[in-house]
């Protein structure tokens, strides 16, 4: 495909080596537990989902931050890999009452639901805010 590959000392992308690093392992931490990526104690959302404009401590802009459905595609995927296996093992193990098995499976998705959105949006704010992405 090329002639001359180019050496490994080359930056190829002259935008990304103008950036300061940002460590991805404390963005996705910090994100985990509604904090500001930058900062880590400034508190991320102002309501339930409600992203905050501003980070209350270190006024990073976060008006740029974009999840969309992204944390609810994630929430769906992990409590459907969760709920459904131990849907499955309760019934074969236990037998209960389809009334019963119905009513705790449908309190479990929401509790794990309701529980696990806050905290995937802010991973995802993490990412974006780790990989300067969408104006960070």
């Amino acid at each position: 495909m090329y002639d001359n590959p180019p050496s490994d000392d080359r930056v190829l992308h002259s935008d990304t080596a103008s950036t300061d690093e940002r460590d991805m392992r404390s963005a996705l931490l910090r994100g985990w537990r509604r904090r500001c990526p930058c900062c880590g104690t400034g508190p991320l959302l102002k309501g339930y989902l409600k992203l905050r404009d501003r980070c209350a401590v270190c006024a990073q802009d976060m008006t740029h931050a974009r999840a969309d459905d992204g944390p609810a595609y994630l929430t769906i995927l992990i409590v459907g890999h969760i709920m459904a296996p131990a849907l499955l093992w309760v019934f074969v193990a236990f037998r209960p009452e389809p009334l019963i098995l119905a009513t705790l499976f449908s309190v479990g998705c929401v509790a794990l639901s309701l529980y696990l959105l806050p905290r995937l949006k802010g991973l995802i704010v993490g990412v974006q805010w780790a990989r300067h992405m969408h104006g960070f």
